[in-house]
């Protein structure tokens, strides 16, 4: 099994650039991109959803980004220990209607030694927002990366 740096245990650097990695991939919106950065067993809860495996989480992503059009990620290191990350995140995203919506999340993450997750807990909420209340415009450029964004 390769190696998907950076490995825990993890230091604040490290961690950041986890979910670095992890928002960047996301917001490729390209599921088998993103199911790389898991093992092959990894489990996830995902709102009511449990999913478990490499072909679930692509199925699942799949999914995801055919209902949440133009998907805009931010996520934010929380806290971290050894070989576990805790990250809030928001994103923006609309439906097929043209209703636009900012979800708001918690994850918790734990790592392989290979620094492949191999699970994923999310609790997220959804509200309702017009387009010109949008502040998710693509993937965060570099000059932002490791800043903080507003709760609301």
């Amino acid at each position: 099994m390769p190696d998907r740096p950076p490995l825990p245990p993890f230091t604040r650097e490290t961690a950041a650039q986890k979910v670095q990695a992890a928002e960047d991939a996301w917001n490729t919106r390209d599921p088998r991109r993103v199911a790389l950065a898991y093992s092959e067993d990894s489990v996830w809860r995902n709102r009511d959803a449990f999913v478990t495996g490499s072909v679930e989480i692509v199925e699942f992503l799949t999914a995801k980004w055919e209902r949440e059009l133009e998907y805009a990620l931010r996520k934010d290191l929380w806290a971290f220990d050894g070989n576990r990350i805790a990250v809030r995140f928001q994103y923006e995203c609309h439906d097929a209607a043209g209703q636009w919506w900012r979800s708001y999340g918690n994850e918790l993450w734990e790592f392989d030694e290979h620094g492949l997750m191999t699970r994923r807990e999310a609790g997220i909420n959804d509200v309702r927002i017009e387009e010109r209340e949008r502040r998710l415009h693509g993937p965060r450029p570099e000059s932002e990366w490791g800043l903080s964004f507003p709760l609301r």
